[in-house]
């Protein structure tokens, strides 16, 4: 992979079998990546990313401005985030088998007495994992109907630039497992962001067509989706 210095900015350049060259700035910190045809050369890119240096620089400035979450140290009425709503925290301290159990305003988080900080950030988020699985297929039950196009698979992985991807080949899709945090519409918005993917590879002029088609709101989700609290992890979409 190539890199573009303009000046404090580097750009990640990536080439490949496309017809056209995209531009993307990625949350949490602005990170700038092009994917250009094979036979574009390097100084045809860097022209490119010259004239979209202003725009550039106004998407990461709306990154910085984005509320960051501090990191989470796992204590009694802490806040924490499960499908778009804030709950407080409760740990209890029992010689059992870890879990999690959610209520009405909290979260409560069971562990032994002698659970560290990582020990809990695991037990809990496992149990964000195991609630995104098995509120996705539900989704991609839902969309395949209406799309007429079906993953063979999905999984839930940490991702540090993206909210989802699709593999077309193997007709998989991955989702970011902070989406166990965000709005119901938000995590349904990106599920069938990655399988409009199964039918068109970019996000040209189609992609948008199928997109303003099936979810004629998602703009709009996407905007409300960006502007959630991010974690302090560095991640993003």
């Amino acid at each position: 992979m190539e890199q573009i210095n303009l000046g404090e900015i580097v750009v990640d350049v990536v080439q490949k079998d496309i017809k056209n060259i995209h531009l993307s700035v990625y949350p949490p910190i602005g990170h700038v990546r092009i994917a250009a045809p094979l036979r574009m050369n390097l100084d045809t890119i860097r022209i490119y990313a010259i004239s979209k240096l202003g725009w550039i620089k106004k998407q990461q400035q709306k990154f910085r401005e984005q509320i960051r979450e501090t990191p989470r140290e796992y204590l009694n009425k802490e806040s924490h985030y499960f499908f778009g709503k804030r709950y407080l925290l409760r740990v209890i301290e029992l010689d059992e088998s870890p879990r999690v159990r959610i209520k009405h305003t909290t979260i409560d988080l069971y562990v032994r007495p002698d659970s560290d900080i990582q020990k809990k950030h695991d037990v809990m988020e496992q149990w964000y994992r195991e609630q995104l699985k098995e509120l996705v297929p539900s989704i991609i039950q839902k969309w395949e109907k209406i799309m007429g196009v079906s993953p063979n698979e999905f999984a839930i992985k940490r991702m540090k630039t993206k909210w989802g991807t699709c593999n077309r080949e193997a007709k998989r899709i991955w989702l970011n497992l902070e989406l166990a945090k965000k709005p119901y519409p938000c995590i349904e918005y990106i599920v069938v962001h990655e399988m409009a993917h199964l039918l068109e590879r970019n996000h040209n002029s189609n992609f948008v067509a199928i997109m303003d088609n099936y979810l004629p709101e998602w703009k709009q989700l996407k905007m409300e989706l960006n502007k959630l609290p991010v974690s302090h992890v560095e991640w993003g979409y």
